[in-house]
């Protein structure tokens, strides 16, 4: 028998906590392979949280994924488990932070509530779901427990969703949003390159493209930059724009921090356009 695959993401940073979870885990599945997909999602940012998930488990094997941004734990957000199509168990709040990944490993097969306290911590407290709830019955899960057994079945229809911004192609401009900031300060706009090249045609190395960022205060952060296919297209501090390792259009300064130096954040309202 292989040894079980669980990840873990939180927003919980790289110390106790995490760590608890970890222990937790390998109390129940010994042999557990935990592996950390990230730790310091910014706090309580559920979609930043989704996206790196996202990102991540395609390139997992069927595992088990435990995912824990969590704002509303303690309250009457449910604790679930859903079966993708794939196979794997995704474990974690009904507040959308799953959805997104569960759609990328083929959709949702099953859902269930976590209400059987068989496979929870004899103590369940209200503010540390992630050590009570869900390490352990993720690893009672990995161990082969049928998902049926953690508690009642969901219609996934009823489970809160997540989408991240869809672009909108117009004649000469794609008009988007600020989908996630990493940890170089690169930008993850929602869109591809297709969507990009639909608005303003083909992309080439060093096709100049004009940005039109919402600053936030009702004003306009304007950035001209040139598409391209690798950092080094550019000079040091330079900007780009370019299509990233997971597909989308992102905008980067070549060994730059660009969010930074533009003062961007997550959800600010992106204009591409024609440079005139």
């Amino acid at each position: 028998m292989e040894r079980p695959v669980i990840t873990l993401l939180t927003d919980f940073g790289p110390d106790g906590p995490a760590a608890i979870c970890r222990g937790v885990i390998l109390t129940i599945a010994r042999d557990a392979q935990i592996v950390d997909i990230g730790h310091n999602v910014r706090k309580y940012a559920i979609r930043d949280g989704a996206f790196l998930l996202w990102c991540a488990v395609p390139y997992f094997p069927r595992a088990v994924h435990v995912a824990v941004i969590d704002p509303g734990v303690g309250t009457d957000r449910l604790p679930i488990a859903i079966k993708t199509a794939r196979g794997d168990v995704l474990v974690g709040p009904d507040n959308g932070l799953l959805i997104p990944a569960a759609r990328r490993l083929g959709g949702i097969e099953a859902a269930h509530r976590l209400e059987n306290r068989e496979y929870m911590l004899p103590v369940t407290t209200s503010t540390f779901h992630g050590r009570d709830i869900f390490a352990p019955v993720g690893a009672h899960l990995a161990l082969g427990v049928p998902i049926d057994s953690v508690g009642d079945a969901i219609d996934p229809e009823r489970l809160v969703d997540l989408r991240f911004p869809e672009p909108t192609v117009g004649s000469g401009q794609l008009d988007t949003a600020v989908l996630f900031i990493d940890s170089f300060g690169n930008v993850r706009l929602g869109g591809q390159p297709a969507d990009l090249e639909a608005a303003i045609g083909a992309l080439y190395p060093g096709r100049a493209v004009a940005l039109e960022i919402d600053d936030g205060t009702g004003g306009v952060i304007r950035e001209a930059t040139s598409w391209e296919v690798t950092f080094g297209g550019v000079p040091l501090g330079a900007s780009l724009l370019y299509q990233d390792s997971f597909g989308l259009v992102s905008l980067a300064d070549n060994q730059g921090n660009v969010a930074q130096r533009l003062g961007l954040q997550s959800d600010r309202a992106v204009r591409l356009k024609v440079a005139s």
